[in-house]
């Protein structure tokens, strides 16, 4: 994708002259417009590639549909026309949902100061506010920037009154979600008002909805996120500790989990935030006495024909078996053959061969006796045939050769049945391969006895490292 980036009214003009100066016809225009400005490794991805409406006849100049409908809401929000801002509140969503760049344009036009008086006007009606709540959700997908404090005290506000409403809670929370996706900001401020314990109370109040366990889980983990490039360093640990700490967050989602043993997305989704809230030794310890351990063994034995859910088990397993006694806890459940069963059976899914190694690494990091009985599953020949399978992935490689490393490093006995399985090519492809495999690669290398050549870095010779 193009790091350059244009106007929208630079690539309507473009378009415009394939039209007149060309004689091209609409369609044409626009690929042409399109292949001439990706060629110039322009990022389009927030243009709208359609030619505008023709002006009007009282003079208005030509426009794209998503601002027509946002004119025609804007007009019926200051006429308070109901009835009329209900129907364009429906149409406004609908087209905003349709491609990032329609949200993006409306954004630029002042999508949002039109649709927060719009919620003033609805104020006492629910099935409106469900609207203008939908229609917000809509316009803040991918654009986090737009929502204000005026904004977020609304969405809090309507938490805490809609408490018992689940639809409403729902509409919210999804609207929060959006607003904290790559916003630093958004989620400090929120979490400052107050939101943790509104998230964790709606999953109590509506054990019963999976729509909203599985919004308001998705979105307790989003607060522990770091992926917003333009702050150095964020609050995500500190969020992760609130919410088991403040909020019974642990707790609240395993016994949510309790609720929904047959639907595979909701146990994903607790699966996935459970694995965001191991951040301490203590957190992962009171996930497998509340039981969360027996659940993820479960779901990852139910569920091993659906990748995504896999993915997030595997992932969850690896979290909490950062806790050494939770290490044995997990291959006394069985877990390890679960482990590799999940490896081979999705050996060309890259994720789950990830993910897999990398929590067979974590049970035989200074585990001996876990070594044992993951070469004993077949656990060094599922993370070989994960390389072999996966030459170009290199978070694969690094973590299958981290395994095999910690497979031998106290267990010697084990490196010429590995080296037998053709280890010492395929790690040594890796290391050749991957630059950032070279440290990992060079370790299991050197631990299975293998020849290594040490490169020396810098002897302090020839100059100071100030020079």
């Amino acid at each position: 994708m193009g790091s350059k980036q244009i106007a929208q009214e630079t690539f309507d003009d473009a378009v415009q002259e394939n039209i007149m100066e060309f004689e091209m016809d609409p369609e044409e225009a626009v690929r042409e417009a399109v292949q001439q400005f990706e060629a110039q490794g322009v990022d389009l991805s927030n243009i709208v590639k359609a030619v505008r409406h023709p002006a009007s006849e009282n003079g208005q100049k030509q426009k794209h549909e998503i601002l027509l409908t946002l004119d025609s809401l804007r007009r019926s929000v200051a006429d308070s026309d109901l009835t009329e801002m209900a129907e364009q509140l429906v149409l406004f969503t609908e087209q905003c949902k349709e491609q990032l760049a329609f949200r993006y344009l409306a954004g630029q036009h002042g999508a949002y100061s039109v649709v927060f008086p719009a919620f003033q006007l609805a104020s006492g009606d629910r099935n409106l506010m469900l609207k203008v709540f939908y229609a917000l959700s809509a316009v803040l997908d991918g654009q986090p920037d737009l929502l204000d404090s005026v904004g977020q005290d609304l969405l809090l506000q309507t938490l805490k009154e809609y408490a018992e409403d689940a639809e409403m809670t729902l509409a919210a929370i999804r609207c929060i979600r959006h607003a904290c996706l790559k916003h630093e900001q958004n989620r400090q401020d929120l979490v400052k008002g107050g939101v943790l314990p509104l998230l964790t109370g709606a999953i109590v109040q509506h054990g019963d909805s999976a729509d909203v366990v599985r919004m308001a889980s998705s979105a307790l983990r989003i607060m522990t996120f770091d992926d917003d490039i333009r702050v150095p360093f964020g609050h995500a640990h500190d969020h992760a500790k609130m919410i088991v700490l403040e909020n019974d967050g642990l707790r609240v989602l395993i016994e949510a989990a309790k609720a929904f043993t047959d639907n595979s997305s909701v146990l994903s989704e607790l699966c996935a935030t459970l694995s965001r809230l191991s951040v301490r030794n203590e957190f992962c310890q009171e996930i497998v006495d509340l039981g969360g351990l027996n659940f993820m063994v479960s779901l990852l034995a139910d569920c091993i024909d659906h990748p995504d859910v896999v993915k997030q088990v595997l992932s969850a397993i690896r979290a909490v078996a950062g806790n050494d006694d939770v290490k044995d806890a997990i291959v006394n459940a069985g877990g390890t053959d679960l482990i590799v069963l999940a490896i081979s059976h999705h050996l060309a899914n890259p994720q789950i061969c990830e993910q897999g190694c990398a929590a067979l690494c974590m049970l035989a990091l200074r585990k001996p006796e876990n070594c044992n009985v993951i070469m004993e599953g077949g656990g060094a020949l599922a993370a070989l045939q994960a390389m072999k399978a996966h030459p170009k992935e290199v978070a694969v490689q690094k973590q299958a050769c981290m395994l095999i490393r910690n497979l031998v490093s106290r267990s010697r006995d084990f490196s010429q049945p590995i080296l037998e399985m053709g280890a010492e090519n395929l790690i040594t492809e890796a290391r050749a391969t991957h630059k950032d495999c070279d440290d990992v690669a060079k370790a299991a290398l050197r631990d299975l006895g293998c020849k290594v050549e040490l490169r020396e870095l810098w002897t302090g010779q020839k100059g100071s490292l100030a020079q």
